[in-house]
């Protein structure tokens, strides 16, 4: 191996490790409240205010592709499949905040935008040397794994997103309809 091999190898296992971590943190305060977390009622609750319905089985969705997809990067194992599943959760968090622009401190995507991006460009390198999958000789890293897991999981993230797009510009419209209502209401007193 190479000095630039070995370079790499060391790069892709800090991103994995700062990558991963984060979303498994992040996941386990949705599945178990840890981290100041709100578990899964509290998640659920938020999920819902946030237009994914029913709530509950989104929290655990979001949950187990950061929670799962995280400690599997950091681990690296299974790594097109894990990087698709991190990847898919956090297009689903950007669409929450990306009404918000860019920048986090305005609510914005950024976090969740960096570690979507970082987690897809994992499934697509692959974790490296230093790695579960190297170890297993890639039985679960298999070429045709990266297209097909991105596949599945963007066709599912497209779905999920769109269904909850509908979902809040209906509740959008529906407010509006309810103000001049309420405004019209007013002006015939």
């Amino acid at each position: 191996m190479t000095g630039y091999e070995q370079r790499r190898d060391l790069g892709l296992l800090l991103l994995r490790l700062a990558v991963g971590g984060t979303l498994a943190a992040h996941g386990s305060q949705k599945l178990f409240g840890w981290f100041g977390g709100g578990g899964v009622k509290g998640s659920a609750r938020f999920m819902e205010s946030v237009g994914f319905d029913p709530g509950e089985p989104s929290a655990v969705a979001a949950g187990l592709a950061e929670g799962g997809g995280g400690t599997l990067l950091a681990l690296g194992l299974a790594t097109p499949a894990a990087g698709s599943a991190a990847a898919g959760a956090m297009t689903g968090a950007s669409a929450v905040t990306w009404p918000n622009g860019f920048f986090a401190q305005k609510g914005g995507f950024e976090l969740s935008g960096v570690l979507g991006a970082a987690s897809l460009a994992l499934a697509v390198s692959g974790p490296g040397r230093y790695s579960l999958d190297h170890v297993l000789r890639n039985v679960l890293n298999r070429p045709w794994m990266v297209p097909t897991a991105l596949a599945v999981v963007g066709t599912g993230t497209a779905l999920v997103v769109h269904k909850r797009d509908q979902r809040v510009q209906r509740q959008k419209e529906q407010k509006a309809a309810e103000t001049a209502e309420s405004h019209t209401d007013s002006h015939t007193d």
